[in-house]
């Protein structure tokens, strides 16, 4: 566990890129990077596999929901994801390498490593070679212990003693993709058993789930910072000053 730096409390964070539908900007894309960079707002996104082992920053496992193709993100190759438009907007799927020299180290950048919970660690490895040697400030995060503890047992190996590596985590896993688990993993995931192998700098919490005792505790008592998604509501926003350090937001300027 390292001392989180200052700069990944220091903005509120759009949450995949200031997007806004309306406006062509659509989640994860290069416009919401944009628009983020021009408010001087952190940036967080999301990372999938391509089938030849790239970074795609992109939510889903699906192709469906934000572009016009079908199928799996991990059945295209990066070039064939990059050559993809997401809906409503001029902006294509991008690579992870392409979005980090969009932004060029001049906000900082959450990234979320999407993961189904069956121990493939390919897409943290990528992730890892290319963050590494970059002075970006950068930190990576997931729902899944894994990774992060996959990257914190390697992280001189892999470059990573700057970039600070964070667990996502709610109160309660018994809802709906969430009862695809294990009753043992969502048991590990509720009451953060993971933490000694996971050791994270960071908690990133649903702020549904504020106030709560275990990222109180990891504030308080470790002095873990404490970011919290997604506010989208001033109610929410009032939870957010009050129980956690950073927001995650969406859908209004802060």
């Amino acid at each position: 566990m390292n001392r989180a730096p200052d700069w990944l409390v220091a903005q509120p964070i759009a949450h995949r890129g200031l997007h806004d539908r309306d406006a062509g900007r659509v989640e994860n894309s290069v416009s919401a990077a944009k628009a983020a960079l021009a408010h001087r707002f952190a940036i967080e996104c999301d990372v999938q596999l391509s089938a030849d082992g790239e970074a795609m920053v992109f939510h889903d496992f699906l192709l469906d929901r934000l572009t016009a193709q079908h199928g799996e993100v991990a059945s295209r190759t990066a070039r064939e994801l990059t050559a993809v438009t997401l809906t409503g907007s001029a902006d294509t799927v991008a690579a992870l390498p392409d979005y980090l020299d969009l932004i060029a180290g001049r906000v900082p950048l959450v990234i979320e490593i999407k993961s189904r919970f069956d121990g493939d660690l390919r897409l943290a490895h990528r992730v890892a070679e290319i963050l590494a040697g970059r002075a970006s400030p950068v930190a990576i995060k997931s729902f899944d212990p894994d990774p992060i503890a996959f990257l914190q047992e390697r992280r001189p190996a892999l470059g990573l003693t700057a970039v600070p590596l964070g667990i996502v985590a709610e109160a309660r896993y018994d809802e709906g993709e969430w009862r695809a688990l294990a009753p043992e993993r969502r048991v590990e995931l509720t009451s953060l058993l993971h933490f000694e192998r996971t050791r994270p700098d960071f908690l990133s919490w649903r702020i549904d789930d504020l106030p709560h005792v275990a990222p109180h505790l990891c504030r308080a008592a470790l002095g873990l910072p404490v970011i919290t998604w997604t506010v989208r509501t001033p109610g929410q926003r009032v939870l957010a000053a009050r129980w956690a350090d950073q927001m995650v937001f969406e859908g209004f300027m802060p």
